[in-house]
Formats: structure tokens, C-alpha cells, sequence
């Protein structure tokens, strides 16, 4: 082995190692494309051969990783992390929503949350609507598509009725 090999095999434990320390998969695609150098070196391959091996692999298992590395790589963008996790989903309203009186409460399953309308606009109780995003502690809500103001009947239980009449 003369010293191409060496160092191709070198500089790709090293990209390879340092690739394990960092985040982001960008020095994985240059390991590997030192690695596949190393292999034409090892054959007997001339430099300008193992230049070429270099970049043309490189490319290819930088297009081929993309993929892969967009599943691994998901920010608060891609997938909800505690509140987050209900962007997107339908909301009860059960206190109007109005910018202008700062008041607002929808429900999400068994959890009631502060609500403000995306657009600033009045949203009614007893509607549904479509989380936006969240604020803090504060749903951002818009006024859901086939929102109706009769209660359908998969309509959120009130889980605080039972506590209001203990203390009437």
C-alpha cells in the first residue's frame, strides 16, 4: 500500500469518527466516498482515479442520505412535541373567542386551553375550530370548515360539570 492508501483510509476513519461527535449527517458522504477511494487505491487506481472515485461517490451517498437524513433530522416543524402535537387537530370551543374581551377557551381532548383566533376574529362557543399553532400557553385557533353551531355528537364531554354542581 503506498501513501494514497494510507491516507484515504485515514481521512476516512477520521470523517467517519468525527461524523459519530457531530450532528447533521454532512461528514458521513465524505467518509464514505474517502473509503471507496481507499478501494481504488488498494486496486491500484492512479490519484486522478481516486480523485474521481472521491467526488463521484461523495455525491452519490450525499443524494442518497438526504432522505434519510430529512426523517432523522425532524424539527418542531415536522412533529409536535408536547403542545405541539395538536397543531393541525379540531378543538371544541367552549368560551367565546374574542380578542377584544380577552377571552377564549377551547377544549382538546380532556385538556382546556386559553385561546386566541388567528385572525382576531369572534369565534362562538359550542363550534369547532382547527388549531394553527401554538403561543405559549394559548391555542391559535381558526374557525374549523364544517364547523356547525349545534354540538355533533362526538362533541367533548364537559369534565368540569360535575365539579361546578358540588359547588353551587
Amino acid at each position: 500500500m503506498d501513501v494514497w492508501s494510507w491516507g484515504w483510509l485515514i481521512l476516512g476513519a477520521v470523517l467517519l469518527v468525527g461524523e459519530i461527535v457531530t450532528a447533521g449527517f454532512f461528514l458521513l458522504v465524505f467518509g464514505i466516498g474517502a473509503l471507496g477511494s481507499f478501494l481504488v487505491a488498494v486496486l491500484g487506481g492512479s490519484v486522478l482515479w481516486q480523485w474521481i472515485t472521491f467526488l463521484v461517490v461523495s455525491t452519490l451517498a450525499f443524494a442518497f442520505s438526504r432522505r434519510f437524513a430529512e426523517k432523522v433530522n425532524k424539527g418542531p416543524e415536522d412533529y409536535g412535541v408536547g403542545a405541539e402535537r395538536y397543531t393541525g387537530d379540531r378543538a371544541w370551543v367552549i368560551e367565546t373567542i374574542d380578542a377584544a374581551a380577552a377571552t377564549g377557551m377551547v377544549r382538546i381532548d380532556r385538556e382546556e386551553w386559553r385561546a386566541d383566533s388567528s385572525d382576531n376574529s369572534v369565534i362562538q362557543a359550542e363550534t369547532w375550530t382547527e388549531i394553527v399553532r401554538v403561543d405559549g400557553t394559548r391555542m391559535v385557533v381558526k374557525q374549523a370548515e364544517e364547523a356547525g353551531t349545534a354540538a355533533p355528537e362526538d362533541a367533548p364531554v364537559d369534565f368540569g360539570a360535575d365539579r361546578q354542581a358540588e359547588t353551587e
